[in-house]
């Protein structure tokens, strides 16, 4: 295979050359097509973002952006590519814990950034080279550990399926401590009226059981640690049974 066989959008984001088009030169780098999306989906969410919408952000004709992008699935390619950036580096002296729970806290803050990520499809496994270089931190946070490549992957996808999930369940809740507290407190107040005990009742032996300030959490912070040491317990287990 070489660079002509990569589709376009990657021989650009990998600096590679290839086959010239027809017409003028190229007036933008494919980062600013991505960074225009990306205020685009900032501002109003993925729904916003449009090849027109893009191109009359950049101040082009919408025929212009298909120089850079045929579609708008290699349009999200680099608006992600764009979003997350590059990950924090892997400290080499720390423990993998350490490692997966540093990569795993930056990929949720970066969903936090651009919560629109989480509604783009994934129709491939990333090739861009910001993507791969998060892949390679997320790995290398298992070397060491007795980890087979193949299991060092499947742990990485599952801290990052954890991160997914965790992320499509708290994405648009409030930030910030004072809103949080409001938002749980009204949340319990509606569960306990509506939870009716004959109906519900394992759901209302659990309000019933617990402190209110049992409920006053950011699921979004501590609920995060919680189910990702959780996870980490199990690949601990796994690294375990491997040795």
């Amino acid at each position: 295979m070489t660079a002509e066989d990569l589709p376009r959008v990657l021989q650009q984001l990998w600096g590679m050359e290839g086959p010239a088009r027809p017409g003028p030169k190229p007036t933008f780098h494919i980062s600013d097509i991505g960074n225009a999306a990306i205020k685009l989906a900032d501002a109003a969410g993925l729904g916003a973002v449009s090849m027109s919408k893009v191109a009359a952000e950049l101040g082009f004709t919408t025929m212009s952006l298909y120089r850079y992008v045929d579609s708008k699935d290699e349009l999200y390619v680099v608006m992600l590519e764009q979003a997350f950036g590059p990950p924090a580096p892997i400290d080499p002296e720390a423990g993998w814990r350490e490692r997966i729970t540093t990569w795993a806290v930056a990929f949720r803050d970066g969903l936090r950034r651009h919560p629109w990520v989480l509604q783009i499809p994934i129709v491939e496994p990333p090739l861009s080279p910001l993507q791969l270089e998060w892949m390679e931190n997320g790995l290398r946070a298992f070397e060491d550990t007795g980890l087979s490549p193949a299991d060092s992957l499947s742990a990485m996808l599952l801290v990052n399926i954890y991160v997914r999930g965790a992320g499509a369940l708290t994405v648009g809740t409030p930030s910030g401590s004072e809103e949080v507290s409001q938002a749980n407190r009204l949340y319990v107040q509606r569960l306990a009226m509506l939870a009716d005990p004959d109906r519900f009742p394992t759901i209302a032996r659990n309000l019933q059981s617990r402190p209110a300030e049992d409920f006053d959490v950011d699921y979004d912070a501590g609920e995060f640690i919680f189910g990702l040491d959780t996870v980490l317990d199990g690949i601990e287990a796994l690294i375990a049974r491997r040795a």
